[in-house]
């Protein structure tokens, strides 16, 4: 690594971060543009994050340099804004919350942004309240792990996954994704997409068939709750036939529609997060238009 750009890194490593950053930089969002007096921190993290930002987009050498930067990721238009992390022998939190820029919308950046702030601290004040009761009753192991995944970053859509890992003797996990549409500064939902409600038994006929169709291929290597395979009885999507109206989802980056369940919401816990990819000739007749999906 280039010597400058070394020092530039440790400076940046060793730049405190106060306990309250994320108070104070709600805060500013809530106070817009008024007029504060900066903390000389905040200025030297800002700075920092600024020249970064520059020589990734200067030179493609650095910004490979820079991959082992956990602050910034390769598009410089998420950051980790704050993380909470916490590890003793049997308790262990590891919680990045997401920031995100890009959007030419103020208003829509900081309506997410304080969105994934709040659940950040609600994320760790249960984590610690967890801690508590488990100590209180004798001690034992607890865990939780969450962050976040780019799925789709281009000039049209951003669309972003959070997941939370929680670990008590065995995990499960959950993910909740935003798809943003950076042109009309919208964040879809399922229901945006088709003209009506036709598309949830579309798509539910389809992943039950791919369900199936897995199920057989792999000689049951893998494993769904879907009636009728084997003499199962149990019912698809959580006990119903159906995904729900307004379903998790996120558009991939060749524009198609993925529907996808939480560990445990429709398959054993070692089937782990489930999606599947929707062809776009499946719900063609159904959409408003292809101006999402291709």
């Amino acid at each position: 690594m280039d010597k400058k750009l070394k020092e530039l890194q440790n400076q940046y490593e060793s730049i405190p971060i106060p306990d309250n950053l994320d108070e104070v930089v709600e805060m500013a969002i809530k106070n817009g543009k008024k007029k504060k007096i900066v903390p000389r921190w905040l200025f030297s993290t800002v700075a920092a994050v600024a020249i970064f930002t520059v020589g990734v987009n200067i030179s493609p050498a650095m910004a490979q340099t820079l991959d082992g930067i956990p602050v910034i990721n390769k598009v410089a238009k998420i950051l980790t804004f704050r993380e909470y992390k916490v590890k003793d022998e049997t308790y262990e939190a590891d919680i990045k919350v997401p920031n995100i820029k890009g959007l030419n919308d103020d208003k829509l950046e900081s309506k997410l942004n304080e969105k994934y702030i709040e659940d950040g601290k609600k994320l760790y004040s249960d984590f610690k309240d967890t801690v508590a009761d488990i100590k209180k009753n004798g001690g034992g192991h607890y865990g939780v792990e969450s962050g976040y995944s780019v799925k789709t970053n281009d000039e049209q859509l951003v669309s972003i996954g959070r997941y939370v890992v929680n670990t008590v003797g065995s995990s499960s996990t959950t993910m909740k994704y935003d798809t943003i549409d950076k042109e009309n500064k919208v964040v879809l939902s399922l229901p945006m997409l088709f003209k009506d409600d036709a598309y949830i038994k579309t798509i539910s006929n389809y992943i039950e068939e791919q369900m199936k169709k897995e199920m057989k291929e792999s000689n049951m290597d893998k494993t769904y709750w879907v009636q009728g395979v084997d003499g199962q009885d149990f019912g698809t999507f959580d006990g119903s036939k159906n995904i729900k109206p307004n379903h998790n989802f996120y558009i991939n980056k060749q524009h198609q529609l993925v529907i996808a369940f939480d560990k445990y919401e429709v398959a054993p816990g070692y089937m782990g997060l489930v999606e599947f990819k929707i062809p776009t000739k499946i719900i063609q007749k159904d959409l408003v238009s292809n101006q999402y999906i291709k």
